[in-house]
């Protein structure tokens, strides 16, 4: 006798409804990053990073900015 290496898994009872399976999902929607204006130069930036265009964080420069020009 031949002996078969089978796991057998859970099978749903009833198919679930496009409506509770929609609902379900509801939460997993993407959400937009809070974003802050920069109070030095007005930029919208992600929160308490240091802002790309003038290198300021919390009132102090950071970070030296080349302008491009």
């Amino acid at each position: 006798m031949m002996k078969l290496n089978i796991q057998m898994f859970a099978v749903p009872f009833r198919k679930v409804s496009k409506t509770r399976k929609r609902m379900r999902r509801s939460h997993n929607a993407m959400e937009v990053p809070g974003m802050v204006k920069c109070p030095n130069c007005g930029e919208m930036i992600k929160a308490h990073r240091v802002c790309p265009k003038c290198g300021n964080y919390k009132g102090k420069n950071v970070v030296q900015v080349e302008e491009a020009e």
